[in-house]
């Protein structure tokens, strides 16, 4: 299990270094409650990957207009080969409640940026 360091991209000005951590079968980022994040993941492998973000912390919520929603299987989507994705974090935040694991993304480079 690798942590995929964040890259603070709120103290730089014009371009700057990015660098991708490529994943393995489990990895941890860690949520910065001060930040905007973006997760960027690049599938580079030759098949579809379906990665979950899964925070250990969740369980169930109250969804106004829904009522009782459980997040705790964790936040699944496909990736096909050769696909980029990014998700806002704040906007699956109850998914990424406590500890912050990313499984099914083997070989998938990733990119998390505090904005």
């Amino acid at each position: 299990m690798a942590a995929i360091a964040s890259i603070d991209g709120r103290t730089q000005a014009r371009e700057f270094l990015a660098p991708a951590t490529v994943m393995t079968a489990s990895d941890t980022i860690t949520i910065n409650p001060t930040a905007k994040q973006l997760l960027v993941l690049r599938n580079g492998t030759a098949g579809a990957l379906t990665p979950k973000i899964d925070g250990d912390g969740g369980t169930t919520v109250n969804v106004p207009g829904l009522g009782v929603v459980d997040v705790s299987a964790g936040y699944t989507f496909t990736l096909a080969a050769g696909e980029t994705k990014a998700v806002i974090l704040s906007t699956i935040a109850h998914y990424c409640k406590g500890v912050v694991t990313i499984t099914g993304a083997t070989g998938v480079s990733a990119q998390l940026l505090d904005l």
